[in-house]
């Protein structure tokens, strides 16, 4: 195992099968020394996490779980090209989007699930530039979907 895999592992958590796309798209491409994955939805064990809009029917909390959810599922995709997520040098950005009601303003606070998991596992190379978008509705109804961009070392 990496040594990213072994925080996951002291987080209790593992890197998932990669989630299957639900459209004409691949989880993730390399160009250069570039990892970009597709918008990954909180899917957990070939499921959605929860469904509907934060401020709403999901709470913040189940939210920031999601992301983080998104998060595993980005890794995942990653990994599936790399191999060894040890060859990470730099979670370059990340842009979460999050279906919440019109008066819900807190996107940034749900989009820390994703991003305080980066930092966690990947140390200093998960510093990263972020974009914490709010959105009406997200693909199948999920509460929050995140996209990553990661520099790999050859």
């Amino acid at each position: 195992m990496s040594r990213v895999e072994d925080r996951l592992a002291e987080l209790g958590l593992a890197v998932p099968e990669v989630a299957k796309p639900v459209a004409a798209y691949v989880p993730a491409v390399v160009s250069g020394d570039h990892v970009f994955t597709s918008g990954q939805l909180p899917m957990k064990n070939g499921e959605l996490m929860v469904t509907g809009k934060v401020g709403g029917e999901v709470s913040v909390d189940e939210a920031v779980a999601c992301a983080q959810q998104c998060a595993l599922n980005a890794i995942a995709a990653v990994k599936s090209m790399v191999g060894d997520l040890d060859r990470v040098a730099q979670v370059v950005k990340v842009v979460a989007f999050v279906a919440s009601t019109p008066d819900f303003t807190g996107q940034p606070g749900v989009a820390n699930g994703a991003s305080e998991l980066f930092g966690q596992v990947f140390g200093d190379a998960g510093v990263h530039a972020r974009s914490a978008v709010g959105v009406p509705v997200l693909p199948l109804d999920a509460p929050v979907e995140v996209e990553i961009v990661v520099r790999v070392a050859p």
